[in-house]
């Protein structure tokens, strides 16, 4: 029986829930943060982000919320706890998407309309210094040392490597048409970079700043030009990449060792951010015209619901309690 009573436990502990938390989700046209708790994937609130809320992050701690209100131009700071606006930080004119430097600052931030990356000091409020880069600037991606940031110009068909100490560019990779994010490999190995009319992900290797493959999509009955690569995450120990596919209404599974295509998810219509938890159990995604997030099992590989939350939903961040 003890032995018995110590399996029954153990079982218990490896099914226990996963840690509590909550999902913060950008809602574009609503001017909206929706929060949902990442335990009972129920709606906790709703509270006003400003004009036009697309990126979201979160600070190191949890404690602070990070949102780019692109059409305020400013990124506003919210408490994770109270929703309160804490103040905003100066991001230069229309920012879009934005990366932290794994120490927590300072905020790497892409500013579409001016073709600049700003570099924003989260403790004194202050730009530290303006990269000039290419047309339309949007993905940014950092390496897991926080040595380079990466920014993708939609237009350039660029990833601009910038180095975090000089804030020069020391690399440009060309990829394929309009690239949308940069996602870095935990262990610095790869970076994947995907275009969203071209409809690939470049996986490039980050030393000399080669395309070592292409990974391509293709869905029977969904037309080519609707398979559209925007977010991109990948599982920490690089063995599964997932990456939405815009209007197909598909997120993909791709193996991160062949760089194949796995499996295709039906989630919600045009899927445009992803994001993990913590403990990388489940891969939160936005689903911009059906108003809700798809809630995907990583380790089932399958979706096991979705939530509906504001008008055009864009950015996703879980912050764990």
């Amino acid at each position: 029986m003890h032995h018995l009573a110590l399996a029954t436990a153990f079982a218990a502990l490896m099914t226990s829930p996963a840690l509590a938390g909550k999902v913060f989700v950008s809602n574009e046209r609503g001017n909206t943060i929706t929060v949902v708790d990442s335990e009972t994937w129920e709606v906790i609130t709703e509270f006003a982000a400003g004009n036009r809320p697309r990126g979201i992050t979160a600070s190191p701690d949890g404690k602070h919320l990070y949102v780019c209100a692109s059409d305020d131009n400013v990124v506003r700071v919210f408490d994770t706890e109270t929703y309160q606006e804490l103040h905003t930080l100066p991001s230069g004119p229309d920012p879009e998407l934005f990366v932290l430097h794994p120490s927590g600052n300072p905020l790497y931030i892409a500013n579409e309309d001016d073709n600049l990356v700003t570099v924003t000091d989260v403790n004194t409020h202050t730009i530290l210094a303006e990269v000039p880069v290419g047309v339309e600037p949007e993905g940014m991606g950092i390496s897991p040392d926080g040595k380079y940031v990466v920014n993708t110009s939609e237009t350039t068909n660029m990833a601009h490597f910038i180095d975090t100490t000089t804030f020069e560019i020391v690399q440009n990779t060309l990829v394929d048409q309009r690239p949308r994010f940069a996602q870095y490999t935990a262990d610095g190995k790869y970076l994947f970079v995907s275009a969203e009319i071209g409809g690939t992900v470049s996986v490039i290797n980050p030393e000399g700043g080669g395309i070592v493959h292409k990974i391509t999509f293709e869905v029977p009955g969904i037309a080519p030009e609707l398979l559209q690569p925007v977010g991109v995450r990948v599982t920490s120990d690089g063995k599964k990449i997932f990456v939405a596919l815009g209007p197909s209404n598909r997120v993909a599974l791709v193996n991160g060792e062949t760089f194949e295509v796995e499996k295709y998810l039906l989630v919600g219509q045009r899927v445009w951010q992803l994001a993990f938890d913590a403990e990388e159990k489940y891969l939160y995604t936005t689903n911009g015209n059906s108003n809700d997030i798809s809630i995907i099992d990583v380790a089932a590989e399958e979706v096991v619901k979705s939530v509906q939350v504001g008008q055009q939903p864009w950015g996703v961040v879980v912050v764990s309690d």
